[in-house]
């Protein structure tokens, strides 16, 4: 027996796939307007460093948005598979609260502050 409702799943998963499309939406825009950038006055050097910039800042967007597209897809499979919102690390059940605030969390609060601990020693 799943620890959510009907309810609450069918709304956390309008949630993901809203931040789904939000996110396609935004990454078609970046790559849709190269116009983001407009070459006042300048020499050819200071315009290849302007394209590198964008370029660089575009590749880390695609990268971060990536992940988060990953997670998302992640998130919506366990939906499908009926085991989200359990914990991977310890199987806890984790709150609609906390899903609500974070839908793509794979862990309950206690084993996402020990694994940030891990990491910052």
């Amino acid at each position: 027996m799943h620890h959510l409702t009907p309810e609450q799943i069918a709304e956390l998963r309008e949630d993901l796939l809203r931040m789904r499309e939000r996110i396609i939406k935004y990454a078609e825009e970046q790559i849709r307007d190269p116009s983001n950038v407009s070459f006042e006055g300048g020499d050819e050097i200071d315009r290849a460093n302007i394209e590198t910039e964008r370029y660089i800042s575009l590749q880390r967007i695609k990268t971060r948005e990536l992940k988060l597209l990953r997670k998302i897809d992640y998130a919506l499979m366990k939906i499908e598979q009926g085991t989200y919102g359990i914990c991977e690390s310890c199987g806890a059940l984790i709150p609609f609260e906390r899903l609500k605030a974070r839908p793509v969390t794979t862990m309950c609060i206690n084993c996402k502050e020990l694994e940030e601990e891990g990491e910052h020693e």
